[in-house]
């Protein structure tokens, strides 16, 4: 029983035995402070186990903290940690300061981290700052003076403004105020063929508006790809106005001559009217003994012959003025 008992026990004091080093590899990776200690960016064993404790992967940190050691770049573990617990890419971070270093450009880590932080990517803009990027603006149409419609296409090379990286506007911005600056310079000359023999005027006068203020971007030129003849818009204008202006007046000379018809019938109207008042009139001058009955025999003979000599006129046809009608 009793050899059975120490068994027992020494075997439960190998497993805490064996979990305890499982334990202690887990928080203290002996491996990263070896290789930190033997690349002169030493981490104490107490900050590798906070790491763990803080849930902060000890790798990323200390990879990124010897490439930096190893550069020239003096970075402290709490900096590091508490970018990643930001939400930062320590590594992109680190990077980009290494190559922001090798190429003369200060790049301190607060600044680096703030980029990082606001979502632009870090290490991309200072390799922009290093090799600028070319810009191309889509197709923009604009008219000349003439009436000439001219289409072109340009190319801006841009590279980062790293002090402007927070907060400054971005490419969609470049090519917004290009675009109106190449519209502003095509309508403004006299004529279109101005442009196509000097399409420089064009990127300079662009060029000297200051387009990159506020934004992350310097432009280092602006150079036109391609100026392509469009459509005469003048001419277009100009027959489309002919057009209206052509309805217009036949809008109005279709109203003056509703006008005149309904003056037409109008009168017709006070026509039939009085001679409707003639057979009164008649029979008033009966009664007050103005006109006698040969009077009337005479009228009626006279519009008798006024028509037979109007059937005659029209070869025996019945005209229009007869009474019958």
């Amino acid at each position: 029983m009793q050899i059975e008992t120490g068994l027992t026990g020494g075997l439960g004091l190998l497993i805490l035995i064996v979990a305890g080093l499982t334990l202690l590899l887990y928080l203290v990776p002996v491996r990263l402070w070896v290789a930190a200690w033997a690349s002169g960016a030493y981490v104490g064993l107490l900050d590798l186990i906070g790491m763990r404790l803080r849930r902060v992967p000890p790798g990323i940190v200390i990879t990124a903290r010897i490439s930096a050691v190893k550069a020239g770049i003096e970075v402290t573990v709490n900096d590091l940690e508490a970018h990643f617990l930001a939400g930062g890419n320590v590594v992109r971070t680190v990077n980009a300061m290494i190559s922001a270093d090798k190429a003369n450009i200060p790049l301190p880590f607060k600044r680096a981290a703030a980029i990082d932080l606001a979502g632009r990517n870090v290490l991309e803009a200072v390799q922009m700052s290093v090799l600028p990027k070319v810009i191309e603006t889509p197709k923009i149409a604009a008219v000349a003076k003439d009436g000439i419609q001219l289409i072109a296409v340009c190319r801006v090379t841009v590279r980062t403004n790293i002090d402007r990286l927070v907060g400054g506007a971005g490419e969609e911005t470049i090519i917004a105020r290009v675009g109106e600056g190449m519209v502003s310079t095509i309508g403004s000359a006299n004529r279109h063929k101005d442009v196509l023999e000097n399409p420089d005027h064009i990127s300079k006068h662009v060029l000297s508006k200051g387009l990159d203020a506020g934004t992350a971007y310097e432009i280092l030129s602006i150079d036109i790809a391609d100026v392509d003849v469009g459509e005469n818009i003048g001419a277009k204008l100009q027959i489309d106005q002919a057009n209206a202006d052509k309805q217009i007046a036949q809008a109005k000379a279709e109203e003056r001559r509703a006008m005149a018809v309904a003056l037409e019938q109008e009168m017709r109207a006070r026509v039939v009217e009085a001679e409707a008042e003639v057979p009164r009139a008649m029979a008033e001058a009966f009664r007050q003994g103005n006109m006698g009955i040969m009077d009337y025999y005479r009228m009626k003979n006279m519009q008798a012959d006024t028509v037979m000599r109007e059937e005659i006129a029209h070869g025996g046809d019945e005209s229009p003025t007869d009474p019958k009608r």
